[in-house]
């Protein structure tokens, strides 16, 4: 087999934030677009505040401190501190400070309903997003060849469904409507604290200046972290996932402390990636609110000294007009809004470093996840088909649409003709070279013929190259050289899903399903009735077992069927093949977990299941296959005896020394 490759890729690929912005545009085009003017609207309401703030100060200002000409502001109310006659003498002088709090309410209602809005499609978006990407990501995985899986953990394929899936949730829910609200508010604060006040302007540049030497060293390398920690947090999980399905196997060699020590070395690692990460994390904004909190401070400082010290006077507040006496009202309200505008400001740019990690997080899961979307499915050229047949009166072959149990190879030819093989199971390998990595041969110039009815066992030690001729039946990898022929068909014409359905298959490692024990026998074939289950389970010698059962063939099955016996499993994984009614049977150790007594049980009805049928079996108890019409005994991908039982016994050779016990397969 292929050696698995470890997990890969802690980086996200070139391209990647594009073609997933591409996809979701292209999926939810208006959803999206309504929630983008949501959050502009909502970044406009909010930096309304200081804007209102601004018109407001001025207004009251010049109501209750009106300016006299050469003498600058009055106070009217001078020695009265009754809130009541100054808020009644704001609204008889001026009725702007109503109408302006009217508006700002008005704006407020409109954005809240936006930030209502936008998180409410955001939400709705991303579960679409994901529920569809999922779905497309499992049926791509069905469509891969078995080679993706040799070499790939099974607990990191399993980690993107959950780990990386859940990091592009994280980006398009959160990361990405937050770092667009945050930007152009920064962008919207800029250009009106630059309007209000340039000197202003240029205390929150150097301020800024600081923010962003922050977020590239503390937050670049909480991003670093955070990717490795993803990357290890899949490593973990494809470590558990081994050690669940060996736990026995741990268990009898008392390997216990080994598999904890190999564990907590990986758990360890993943311990300090994840404290690396979030202490650069979680250091971050504190680091770049305080940052904000000396630039709010240092800008009130700025604009008191504009007032005090002297010389300011000469300068500008907004760059073209002096502070004098008869605007300073206007003054008041331009820092007073100014300092809001700093504080949005620098929340904003704390806000958007906050989403850098998960960006980077999501980019990286994000990446692998089209990794997998991109690996190159089962390719399938071919273009006969099984199809259903009855017979004329004369014999001649003719197509149907209903079930006979009569199948024949559906064959188009460029001529526009149409002929008709009839399936009986003719099996030929011719010639066959086969290597997993594409140097190392594993079969050499291996050449086997099964005509139909024949039982055909493949004996030899672990590694022979047994299986992997089974494999190569099934087209479960495309060969280097040879041919193999169905029907005198060769094989890589008939399509993958019409061969398959014609093979019938009994694995040494029975693989059960959550559902009833009448399910998993189903699974042989859909199509088939209850009773047609019934009946395979019969020639299994299941049907016992299986009455006994709590609720007999509805009894519940969770746990790859850890209710049942090894044998028991066996039992239901040979039904399942007799429901497929294959012509032909591939049995690959199929009796090696069952004991002797079972084995006597089960052999009568493997004998009835193989009758009529192009059996291979794989075995390594040698006494279920001398009724074997042929034996091909493998050595290092090679056949180096063939013949029945008699006459390989007569030869006195490796199959001899094999059944005699001078040799084990092991």
């Amino acid at each position: 087999m292929p050696p698995v490759r470890i997990r890969e890729r802690a980086k996200a690929k070139k391209g990647t934030v594009k073609r997933l912005l591409k996809t979701l545009f292209k999926l939810y085009p208006i959803r999206l677009s309504f929630a983008i003017f949501c959050i502009v609207f909502n970044v406009f309401a909010n930096l309304s505040s200081s804007i209102f703030a601004n018109f407001i100060t001025v207004c009251i200002s010049e109501s209750v401190f009106p300016t006299t000409p050469g003498l600058g502001p009055t106070n009217p109310f001078v020695g009265s501190h009754d809130l009541v006659n100054v808020m009644s003498f704001i609204t008889i002088r001026d009725t702007n400070v109503t109408k302006l709090l009217i508006a700002m309410g008005i704006i407020y209602a409109f954005g809240i309903f936006a930030a209502w809005w936008w998180n409410r499609t955001m939400a709705i978006v991303t579960q679409l997003y994901m529920n569809r990407f999922r779905k497309e990501m499992f049926n791509h995985l069905q469509d891969l060849p078995i080679k993706y899986f040799d070499t790939h953990k099974h607990g990191e394929i399993m980690s993107l469904f959950t780990n990386d899936i859940d990091t592009i949730r994280q980006f398009i829910s959160q990361a990405l409507p937050t770092m667009l609200q945050a930007g152009l508010a920064v962008v919207f604060c800029f250009i009106a604290m630059m309007l209000n006040s340039i000197w202003l302007t240029l205390v929150t540049i150097v301020c800024t200046i600081g923010m962003f030497y922050s977020i590239k060293i503390i937050g670049g390398r909480a991003a670093k972290f955070f990717m490795k920690q993803q990357a290890q947090v899949a490593t973990v999980e494809g470590n558990i996932q081994e050690s669940i399905n060996g736990l026995k196997v741990i268990k009898v060699f008392t390997h216990e402390e080994e598999s904890t020590k190999q564990f907590d070395e990986l758990n360890n690692t993943l311990k300090e990636y994840a404290t690396t990460a979030n202490i650069h994390g979680n250091v971050t904004g504190p680091i770049n609110m305080n940052i904000g909190n000396f630039m709010y401070i240092l800008t009130a400082i700025v604009a008191f000294l504009m007032l005090l010290i002297p010389g300011f006077d000469n300068l500008t507040f907004t760059g073209f007009v002096p502070i004098t006496s008869e605007n300073m009202s206007t003054f008041w309200g331009i820092v007073i809004a100014f300092l809001m505008m700093s504080r949005m400001f620098a929340n904003n740019i704390n806000n958007f470093s906050q989403q850098i990690t998960f960006i980077v997080m999501g980019m990286a899961g994000a990446s692998r996840c089209f990794d997998l979307m991109d690996q190159t499915p089962e390719v399938d050229e071919g273009y006969v088909t099984l199809v259903n047949i009855t017979k004329d009166k004369d014999g001649n072959i003719v197509e149907s649409k209903e079930r006979t149990r009569m199948f024949a190879w559906k064959h188009p030819h460029q001529d526009g003709t149409v002929t008709y093989t009839e399936l009986k199971g003719d099996i030929l390998l011719d010639h066959v070279d086969f290597s997993y990595d594409g140097n190392k041969l594993v079969l050499k110039d291996v050449s086997i013929f099964a005509h139909p009815g024949e039982k055909i066992a493949l004996v030899g030690a672990t590694g022979a190259g047994k299986t992997t001729i089974t494999n190569l039946i099934n087209r479960f990898y495309p060969l280097k050289d040879g041919k193999v022929r169905y029907d005198g068909i060769n094989i890589n014409k008939i399509k993958k899903d019409d061969l398959r359905r014609s093979l019938g298959i009994v694995l040494q490692d029975v693989n059960l399903f959550t559902g009833t024990v009448m399910d998993n026998i189903r699974y042989g074939r859909l199509d088939a009735t209850d009773e047609e289950c019934i009946e395979a389970a019969k020639i299994a010698n299941a049907h016992d077992f299986i009455q006994r059962l709590p609720e007999g063939y509805n009894t519940l099955l969770a746990g790859d069927g850890s209710n049942l016996s090894q044998g028991q499993r066996q039992l239901l994984s040979i039904a399942r093949a007799a429901v497929a009614d294959a012509p032909v049977t591939i049995l690959d150790e199929a009796t090696s977990s069952i004991d002797t007594r079972t084995e006597r049980l089960v052999q009568k009805g493997m004998d009835q299941l193989m009758k009529g049928r192009t059996v291979f079996v794989i075995a390594h108890r040698l006494s279920t296959i001398q009724n074997a019409e042929a034996i091909m005994v493998l050595d290092h991908g090679e056949i180096i005896e063939r013949g029945n039982h008699d006459t390989l016994i007569a030869k006195k050779g490796y199959y001899y020394q094999l059944y005699t016990g001078a040799f084990e397969l092991e």
